[in-house]
């Protein structure tokens, strides 16, 4: 049963029975040390009525005479009565009575030790006599030689002590009273905070509970990674880690897998000394809520959610519930974005076909019309002339750009920019079989810059004219793409490439990541890029190649 118990009450109970047996033990001790201080008191008192009686000159006259219980019984029952004392016995060093609260106990030995007394000492004891347990002191009656002739026993019994000691009692059990309540209500109440963070779960429960995130964070496919209100991580899985080139780690620091407890846990690191992207670090230090947000890293493309880690609370209380930290999610979407730049290919490839059986069909229709009007020799000398300037363009082209997935998407661009009124022309030089790239990412580049100047050409007035140029040396691959459009703002330049940054209207699927993407392929190709606007816009792309034939 006492595993069902949560946190809470294991605690309560815990701390309830530790207060009982703290409260007992101190309230013996303290008992126990009272009586001992009683006994003490007691007995220095009765040492000080002793020695009293023992130095008054009428006991040492009464020892020498005749019948001393005549004289010594009335003087003895006057100082028990006025000094509070239970007995005062005066006795002859042979140990018979001469004075006794009881008259038939006179001349009867005295029950105890007069040893040490005989010696010329004073003494104190507890001893069983003729009136019960008693806190008693004999003290030596001298002569003026120094010789004992008499022996004084002042004593109070020890149930006398005992109630001056219960008259204590009530304010001890005061003190153990507020002692049981006080641990009680403190028992309570951190039982009720402890039930409230933790749910009413015992260990048990929360060790099961997290050995399944444990499972779960390990398994996710997407990064999680909590920050708290100071900035620091607090944890991160595997994911997280590799999508953004962390040192896996565990919740509280060390180098473990991620979500297992460490000993000598570091602290834990904080975000401003991690390696993160400026746009993530940002994301992470505003604790802003986002939504499907798009990061780019250094060789990825980053999707984020973020929100809040909101604390454990009854549902009555949930607007008044306490923010540990945010909590982000992190997927990895370069693949797609990659997939997507292929289809962007594809469909450039798909219009440029389309475009060409449009202006195919346009010219078999002139051509089968002549051959109606019996205009043969004009039908034949118009298709030679057509089917000449075609193969000449391909020949061009193809025999400008040796690499067939890059001459395949300069042929669509060309058909594209012909069809919305612009002009492509195309430069090359040096052998454009290279190797050590890429091909998706020369067509991520390739693609974008030249989607970016048809746009910008097409909106700028005639003449409208798109120049790519492809120069290949020994070690590098340059790229130059100019437009005749308006042109960029030398102030905005570091800002063309920000994810989300367009001078063009929005589209249906967003702007500004064409750019953010040529310029992430050019770095991870380990190449540079540059913006100028000497009439239009002209992108400068150098990246470092190995030509064939070259070790």
């Amino acid at each position: 049963m006492i595993h069902r118990w949560s946190i809470a009450r294991r605690l309560f109970v815990a701390h309830l029975l530790f207060m009982v047996a703290l409260t007992a033990i101190v309230g013996t001790a303290t008992f126990v040390d009272a009586r001992d201080h009683a006994y003490e008191e007691a007995g220095r008192r009765m040492a000080g009525i002793a020695v009293t009686v023992a130095d008054t000159p009428l006991v040492l006259e009464a020892a020498s005479a005749a019948d001393p219980s005549a004289v010594l019984q009335p003087y003895a029952l006057k100082v028990m009565q006025d000094a509070d004392a239970d007995f005062i016995t005066i006795m002859a060093p042979d140990r018979t009575r001469w004075t006794h609260p009881r008259a038939e106990e006179l001349g009867n030995p005295y029950i105890g030790s007069i040893d040490a007394a005989l010696n010329g000492q004073v003494f104190t004891e507890v001893v069983a006599g003729t009136l019960g347990p008693s806190v008693r002191t004999i003290a030596p009656v001298k002569d003026a030689d120094g010789t004992v002739r008499a022996l004084v026993a002042a004593g109070v019994t020890v149930r006398t002590v005992d109630i001056a000691v219960s008259g204590r009692l009530p304010a001890l059990l005061a003190i153990v009273v507020a002692l049981l309540a006080g641990g009680s209500v403190a028992s309570w109440l951190l039982g009720r905070y402890l039930r409230r963070v933790t749910r009413g779960w015992g260990p048990e429960q929360l060790a099961q509970l997290f050995a399944y995130y444990e499972s779960v964070l390990h398994s996710v496919r997407e990064g999680v990674i909590l920050i708290d209100l100071k900035g620091h991580v607090v944890m991160y899985n595997d994911q997280a880690a590799e999508l953004l080139g962390l040192t896996k780690r565990s919740p509280g620091g060390g180098t473990e897998s991620p979500g297992s407890p460490a000993e000598g846990r570091q602290a834990a690191p904080s975000l401003a000394d991690l390696p993160l992207a400026p746009s993530l670090k940002e994301l992470f230090e505003s604790g802003r809520t986002a939504l499907d947000e798009i990061h780019l890293t250094g060789s990825r493309i980053l999707v984020v959610n973020q929100g809040p880690a909101v604390g454990p609370g009854p549902a009555a209380a949930r607007q008044r519930e306490a923010v540990f930290g945010t909590v982000a999610t992190i997927r990895d979407r370069t693949e797609i974005e990659s997939l997507g730049s292929e289809l962007e290919t594809m469909r450039t490839l798909s219009d440029a076909l389309r475009a060409q059986t449009h202006e195919h069909a346009n010219r078999l229709h002139t051509i089968v019309s002549l051959m109606e009007l019996g205009r043969a020799p004009e039908a034949l000398d118009f298709a030679t002339k057509d089917l000449e300037l075609s193969q000449r363009l391909t020949d061009d082209l193809v025999s400008s750009i040796e690499e067939p997935v890059l001459g395949a998407l300069i042929m669509g661009k060309a058909a594209e920019a012909h069809e919305r009124g612009v002009e492509l022309l195309l430069t090359t030089g040096g052998s454009t079989a290279v190797t050590g790239l890429a091909v998706q990412d020369l067509v991520a580049i390739l693609g974008n810059l030249l989607d970016n100047a048809i746009d910008a050409a097409a909106e700028a007035p005639a003449p409208r004219l798109v120049e790519l140029s492809v120069q290949t040396t020994a070690a590098a691959l340059e790229i130059m793409v100019e437009d005749s459009g308006p042109g960029i703002d030398p102030e905005a330049v570091e800002d063309v490439f920000r994810h989300g940054f367009s001078t063009k209207a929005p589209g249906p699927f967003g702007r500004g990541l064409g750019l953010a993407l040529v310029r992430q392929a050019v770095h991870r190709l380990g190449g540079t890029m540059t913006i100028t606007s000497p009439a239009g816009a002209l992108f400068h792309v150098t990246l470092p190649v190995t030509t064939e034939g070259q070790s």
